[in-house]
């Protein structure tokens, strides 16, 4: 029998005790009854019987000279009974599902999930002006004609699927992860360039569209055009007869010497907490927010704020939150490097400077970086040599000497 059968139907635990408890739990063996947790503690006997077992037991405690005593009681029919003697309990409880079933006929917690090219901030406005937001009736909700609304408003968006988990209004979307073709002309007729952001070689080159001014192994330096947007267009007999302005589309790589510097001070302020802290406790329930007063007598503290909703079940929402702020006093303290620290701390700041290249996809050929000493503090610096993608597009340059060139074709 599994306890939850047992504690449904209820059971008792009982003392045995007298003239043969042996023979008492034998008979009650022979007779079917269950008997469970039997332990012995001296002479007396202690086990555990089901409720309808245990006005069975009265000829057998009779037969061999024993007494039976309750020492507690388990399950619905002991606890039913004395719930319903307490007319407080009866009315919180009544009170509880009452407001459990009207708080399960609004939408308390709204969750978009999938958006990435949408800010949630974006998405949430847009479910404002919709009507969509906390505290509405499920029944105005319409799932079907919020998914086409949002599909309608936001071009990214491919597939959306829209679902009450409770009280909780889940949406699920999926964005358009194709990245949208550049077009080729210049819709402003005026064309781009692609041009150095620093000097440097050129180690690799490959260009899909506009006209390449440079080639590999070209040296060149910061601002210089490596690809022109503007295309000629010639006639028949060979001139050029106009240029067609478009926007560069081009893989270029250069090779460039990059530097790094860092500066670290001989002495540092940290934060020492003296131990001494309060606490305070808050409600906040829809727009409405109850908390003590604070009475703060620290010069200097941190504060740090702990809060969660109410839940009344896992998908019931409750417009309701506790939690509490707690303020930590501390001092501020004056501390020197030693060599050591000082060079972890440069070598830490080295490290994710490094990083952040490898983020931006830059390619790291070699590194000379020394850490020395000043009169104030630390430094570290040296250089890079570094390969990377150092193009940017800029508006076209080339339009006076492209006409020049039309003119003196046409001469």
């Amino acid at each position: 029998m599994t306890e939850w059968v047992k504690r449904l139907q209820g059971y008792v635990k009982i003392r045995v005790w007298g003239f043969a408890p042996q023979r008492f739990i034998n008979l009650c063996s022979n007779k079917g009854i269950l008997l469970w947790n039997i332990e012995k503690q001296e002479d007396v006997y202690t086990m555990c019987i089901g409720l309808r077992s245990f006005y069975e037991l009265r000829p057998i405690a009779r037969k061999t000279k024993v007494r039976v005593v309750i020492s507690e009681r388990y399950g619905l029919p002991f606890f039913v009974p004395g719930m319903l003697r307490r007319k407080a309990f009866l009315a919180g409880l009544f009170l509880a599902v009452a407001f459990w079933l009207i708080s399960s006929l609004f939408v308390w917690d709204i969750q978009v999930t999938g958006n990435y090219q949408v800010t949630d901030d974006v998405f949430y406005s847009f479910l404002e002006q919709e009507g969509i937001h906390t505290g509405m009736r499920r029944s105005e909700l319409n799932i079907g004609e919020l998914e086409k609304q949002i599909r309608r408003k936001f071009s990214q968006v491919t597939w959306t699927s829209g679902r009450l988990d409770g009280t909780r209004l889940v949406i699920e979307v999926k964005e358009n992860d194709m990245s949208v073709p550049e077009v080729v002309q210049d819709a402003a007729g005026e064309g781009k360039d692609l041009v150095a952001e620093c000097n440097g070689v050129i180690t690799d080159m490959i260009v899909r569209c506009g006209v390449p001014k440079v080639s590999i192994g070209s040296e060149v330096a910061k601002g210089d055009i490596l690809v022109e947007g503007r295309i000629p267009i010639y006639a028949e007999d060979g001139t050029v007869r106009e240029y067609r302005p478009v926007t560069p589309d081009a893989d270029i790589v250069l090779e460039h010497t990059g530097t790094f510097q860092a500066y670290l001070p001989a002495d540092y302020i940290r934060k020492k907490y003296t131990g001494r802290q309060k606490t305070f406790y808050f409600i906040h329930f829809g727009d409405r927010e109850w908390k003590p007063e604070k009475k703060m007598d620290f010069l200097q503290y941190d504060s740090v704020l702990e809060a969660c909703p109410v839940k009344a079940l896992e998908y019931l929402q409750i417009p309701c939150m506790v939690g509490r702020i707690t303020y930590r006093e501390y001092q501020k303290t004056e501390y020197y490097y030693t060599v050591s620290e000082a060079e972890t701390v440069l070598q830490k700041k080295f490290m994710d400077f490094l990083e952040t290249l490898d983020e931006k996809g830059v390619q790291i050929i070699s590194k000379d970086v020394k850490i020395e000493t000043k009169r104030a503090g630390w430094t570290a610096h040296g250089e890079l040599l570094l390969r990377e993608a150092a193009v940017s597009l800029v508006d076209s340059r080339a339009e006076d000497t492209g006409a020049e060139d039309l003119d003196r074709n046409e001469d």
